[in-house]
């Protein structure tokens, strides 16, 4: 489980094809930029970009994970060296929830529509899928590329979010352009609640 808050940009620095069995997946190797490693374990969950991966080592300033081609069919950027990535180690039941609870598991490939400055702060559109619009609501919870966000108007298949200049500062979300492709993750209560009510 994760919380949505940044701690740390990385980069994947080298990707590296795993064959075993025909899991035709990467093995990747990602800088830590300020992401303090010293309280983790091969094994641990680390989110990048919003995908909940496990550490397979740990060297210093940097760690390994591997992404299965499941994975890379369902999400966007884990398969591309120099990517800029958002990092956060997994929620321990002892720390703040700053943010909102994520799983790390991406439900969706979103598109971005809009990308401008409002003032000190930045106008987000994303165009998503139908599958998870039942899922978004004025004032509700998204996860974009990891990041824990909060959806300001929906509009058919578009979401609008305000950026401040915070976020901006210590996340990727400030390489957004139209037209790229980001991950996300909608609000977990949403979908249990969705799936409750359809009982």
């Amino acid at each position: 489980m994760f919380t949505g808050i940044i701690q740390a940009v990385g980069e994947i620095i080298q990707t590296r094809p795993i064959i075993d069995h025909g899991n035709n997946g990467l093995s990747l190797c990602i800088s830590t930029g300020e992401l303090d490693l010293s309280d983790v374990k091969i094994g641990d969950s680390i989110a990048v970009n919003g995908v909940c991966l496990t550490a397979t080592s740990l060297i210093i300033g940097k760690f390994t994970v591997d992404v299965s081609q499941e994975t890379l069919s369902c999400t966007e950027g884990l398969n591309q060296t120099g990517m800029r990535v958002n990092l956060e180690k997994a929620l321990r039941l002892s720390d703040r929830l700053g943010g909102h609870l994520v799983s790390g598991h991406v439900d969706a490939i979103g598109l971005v529509v809009k990308f401008e400055p409002v003032g000190e702060s930045y106008e987000l559109i994303i165009r998503a899928p139908d599958s998870i619009l039942r899922y978004l609501t004025h004032k509700g919870s998204i996860t974009v590329n990891g990041v824990s966000l909060t959806v300001n108007q929906v509009e058919g298949n578009e979401f609008s979010i305000n950026l401040i200049p915070h976020t901006l500062a210590m996340t990727t979300l400030r390489e957004l352009a139209p037209e790229m492709r980001v991950n996300l993750e909608t609000d977990m209560l949403a979908r249990y609640v969705a799936k409750l009510l359809s009982i």
